[in-house]
């Protein structure tokens, strides 16, 4: 009997040891691990009672080693609690919250010779991470995959808003469907780009955002991508389950791991309300702190550029000279110039004076350096040097004058994707930066990865991201990092990776047009990995009125693109029209001016991916106050409750709105502007237009203006 009872009780700690369960901190997640059937490692999880993960299995499929997919036992599982705060150098809000349970299971391959593999899972208030942990170990040094079997089985038939999946590019526009319906729209969605590589089964991009018939918001992403490809989602439409596809290298493997190893993080944030999705800090949190000892002089910033005229206006382009065969070796100096150079000392002191009459930090200016004329589209390795300007660009002279107005010059780098020129160079190029008076540099990856064979995407090109971030720090030097791969909250460990574009930006407007619900789509995919250089702020949104027999138009009001400033995070904004229009509104153009870059505090208040988003902000150490409200194509009324501003005084709200007439297609610039008294009880209806927009800046109010000025 004895014996009976203690091979009973054996049996019960065994199964309890090969399925563990956890709950989150407030009790509305609960998860589930567990070892199926051949020792199949399996989750679920599951939200206020609501399935949002049915039983999805877990492993790595390996091309040298035995894989690690079947065969574990359990052989420990450990459980912490973590509940603590941490600010970053930039962002949404000065204080985060890391508030997590977590569970560590440790599995072993028996007939592996006990090869161990760890997962770890964390589960937040808003959602679950989890990633797998190679330890150094006797049977297991370097091992080569093949692919990450990771499976995310829903729970229903969501409505799903995607881009297909594609190892080179983030910059397709959105396609809001059913997921059952994905593959017979991945054709239509899988539009031209000028650098492509689109995967051939049905697939989707992280950050994948869906929404569950029953009112769940379900967004999957990961976190920490460092030495290891992206992922992507493999569809099953029948089966209604994702599951992980990796980016290749040039010879066909995912990945090249060294123990002791990590992947990234992969990250499930959940929730019933629209607006905690878009407050979820479970990435960021999931990446680890810099080690930067000195972040003195990572600071926002707010710039306008030598950009836009090359999109729209006609008159000007990168190149200087009318060849299209140019090697760095040969004398720039003796090329036939075009008469159309965009970056001209000239036409650099124009911007500069118009920047620091204006309050800007910075000027962007892309297209000064030698190259440009044969730079796309030749697979060429050697197209810039990044140090030699072009004949008509006086690098010293703009750097007096620039010092002079108090204002920075930003670097361009375009590297034309030829990784292996840029890493040769790096150095030279940021010393010529700091020599000259630069602090932030933009670069881009346009055209086909060399090394030939890479994608934008893999193993390769995630490191070689890490690798300018981290060289650029040594020089104190600010990234913004454009054609990269999507971010995924590695802002926090390299601050000074400021921002990136990864995505279908303004630009796409003067290239066959943005939807009116793009940008109502974009916090809910691509700004949940970190902030975007969206560059916001056209106000001429007729692009015909060039003369270029460009008829495209910019999908919006004049006010949704000030709401942009607001709606679309980041702490480096352009202001990215051409300055000339900005005059021709100097009203609407002060809230740009007025407008932080970073804050103290944010405020979801309402929100529906792809319909509409409002959001408010705190200014970073100031007793400010902005809101950014925006819609597709319909027009709505947005609710502003301004229950957020501190109790017991009376404030001056600003409010930037669509005329009563005003329409993105045929009275964009129709808006209104008036000031009024508010109070933390004061709540704003105002109605936005087709693809229109609401902006508000509110501050504290003299006696005089609160006495004066109208009660809301």
């Amino acid at each position: 009997m004895q014996k009976i009872l203690l091979l009973l009780l054996t049996c019960v700690f065994t199964a309890q040891l090969q399925a563990q369960t956890l709950t989150s901190p407030d009790k509305n997640f609960t998860f589930k691990f567990e070892l199926k059937e051949k020792g199949v490692p399996s989750y679920q999880l599951t939200y206020k009672k609501k399935p949002v993960i049915k039983s999805s299995t877990l492993g790595i499929e390996t091309k040298d080693v035995a894989s690690f997919l079947d065969g574990f036992t359990v052989t420990k599982t450990e459980v912490q609690s973590v509940n603590d705060t941490w600010e970053p150098v930039l962002g949404e809000q000065k204080t985060i919250r890391n508030n997590y349970n977590e569970l560590l299971v440790t599995l072993t391959q028996k007939a592996q010779k006990d090869r161990i593999l760890r997962i770890r899972f964390r589960l937040f208030n808003d959602g679950l991470g989890f990633r797998y942990e190679f330890p150094k170990q006797k049977e297991l040094n370097y091992f080569v995959i093949k692919e990450e079997q990771t499976q995310f089985n829903l729970a229903g038939d969501h409505k799903i808003f995607w881009i297909p999946g594609d190892y080179d590019t983030n910059e397709y526009p959105y396609t809001t469907s059913k997921v059952s319906e994905i593959p017979g729209l991945q054709k239509k969605a899988t539009v031209q780009i000028t650098a492509q590589t689109p995967i051939k089964e049905p697939s989707v991009q992280t950050p994948s955002m869906m929404k569950s018939s029953d009112g769940l918001y379900i967004n999957i992403h990961e976190a920490a991508l460092i030495n290891y490809p992206a992922m992507h989602l493999e569809v099953d439409a029948k089966g209604l389950r994702m599951k992980s596809h990796l980016v290749p290298d040039a010879v066909g493997n995912k990945g090249y791991m060294q123990t002791d190893a990590q992947t990234p993080w992969r990250t499930i944030i959940v929730s019933d309300k629209a607006t905690d999705i878009l407050a979820s800090k479970l990435i960021l949190n999931l990446n680890e702190p810099t080690k930067y000892k000195d972040v003195s002089w990572i600071k926002p910033v707010k710039y306008i550029g030598v950009w836009w005229e090359y999109f729209v206006a006609g008159k000007s382009t990168w190149a200087y000279g009318t060849e299209n065969n140019v090697k760095l070796d040969q004398d720039f100096s003796k090329l036939t110039p075009n008469n159309r150079h965009g970056a001209t000392t000239q036409n650099v002191k124009r911007h500069i004076d118009f920047a620091a009459e204006h309050g800007f930090d910075a000027v962007l200016v892309e297209g000064w350096n030698i190259g440009w004329e044969d730079w796309i589209g030749n697979w060429k390795e050697n197209v810039f040097d990044f140090t030699t300007p072009y004949p008509d660009f006086d690098v010293k002279e703009l750097q007096r004058y620039a010092a002079s107005k108090k204002v920075k010059i930003m670097m361009h780098h375009e590297t034309s994707a030829s990784a292996t020129n840029y890493e040769r160079r790096l150095h030279p190029a940021f010393q010529f930066m700091v020599d000259n008076g630069y602090n932030a540099v933009k670069t881009g990856y346009v055209g086909q990865i060399i090394p030939r064979g890479e994608h934008h995407d893999g193993q390769w090109m995630v490191n070689h991201y890490i690798h300018v971030a981290n060289t650029a720090a040594d020089y104190k030097i600010m990234v913004n990092s454009h054609e990269a791969v999507r971010p995924t909250g590695l802002n926090r460990t390299f601050p000074n990776w400021i921002a990136q574009e990864s995505a279908r930006g303004t630009e796409f407007e003067a290239m066959g047009g943005l939807a009116p619900e793009h940008t109502t789509i974009l916090p809910f995919t691509r700004l949940m990995g970190g902030p975007m250089d969206y560059t916001p702020g056209i106000f001429q949104t007729d692009l015909s009125i060039y003369g270029t027999n460009n008829k495209q138009r910019v999908n919006t009001t004049l006010v949704k693109q000030l709401a942009y400033y607001v709606t679309m995070y980041s702490p480096l904004q352009m202001a990215a029209d051409l300055p000339e229009n900005y005059l021709r509104f100097p009203d609407a153009f002060q809230f740009i001016k007025d407008v932080a870059v970073d804050w103290d505090d944010t405020y979801g208040l309402e929100a529906e991916p792809g319909d509409y988003v409002t959001t408010a902000r705190k200014a970073k150490g100031k007793d400010e106050w902005y809101v950014g409200g925006v819609t597709d194509e319909n027009p709505r009324t947005a609710t502003v409750n301004l229950s957020f501003l501190p109790k017991g005084k009376q404030y001056i709200a600003t409010i930037y709105a669509d005329g009563a007439d005003a329409s993105y297609d045929k009275k964009p610039q129709s808006y209104t502007v008036k000031k009024v008294v508010v109070t933390p009880n004061s709540v704003i209806k105002q109605k936005l237009a087709s693809s229109g927009g609401l902006a508000i800046s509110i501050k504290e109010g003299s006696k005089k203006e609160v006495k004066d000025l109208p009660k809301l």
